[in-house]
């Protein structure tokens, strides 16, 4: 194809969709699910991949919203880790944005199915001297609600769940 001299050409760029960052009115959800290995190694990644999805997704870096989600990420891959660990098992994470509602949904399955944690309504206050134990009140306290179930594909394990509002409370 030939031009001729002096006609602009025009080149058209690919657009990225118009979704692409979730706004406070925004209709669609997103989401993001990964296998991490069962390793501490593997929580960090999580924890970083969720984060820079969180980012992505118009839940920005350093604020408190995207500090509260993440912080609840950690400490949920965490404990797959430490209590939910199988060798040679992974863990999965799904991250949601449920934009309807204005709510993160964080899951994390592991599959170990002789520990699991306690109910929402019966956690345990660690005493003065615990080094430990104090993971899900952190959970509790920066979830709107969190809570367990066993796997619902029928295979060994668990998935802890939590939520977290993206409004601040007036």
């Amino acid at each position: 194809m030939t031009n001729k001299p002096g006609t602009p050409t025009r080149t058209t760029q690919p657009t990225r969709p118009a979704d692409y960052l979730i706004t406070p009115h925004a209709a669609f959800d997103h989401a993001f699910g990964m296998r991490f290995t069962s390793t501490p190694r593997g929580a960090r990644l999580a924890r970083r991949l969720a984060a820079n999805r969180l980012d992505a997704w118009g839940i920005p870096y350093d604020t408190y919203r995207h500090d509260a989600i993440v912080l609840v990420v950690a400490e949920l891959t965490v404990n797959a880790v430490r209590h939910g660990h199988v060798p040679g098992r992974d863990f999965h994470l799904r991250l949601q944005v449920i934009a309807l509602t204005q709510t993160v949904r964080i899951e994390v399955t592991d599959t170990r199915a002789e520990r699991m944690p306690p109910r929402p309504d019966a956690l345990p206050t660690p005493g003065a001297e615990d080094t430990g134990g104090r993971g899900l009140l952190l959970v509790a306290g920066l979830a709107t609600r969190w809570d367990w179930h066993l796997r619902s594909d029928g295979g060994p394990g668990k998935t802890v769940w939590a939520e977290c509002t993206l409004t601040l409370p007036g």
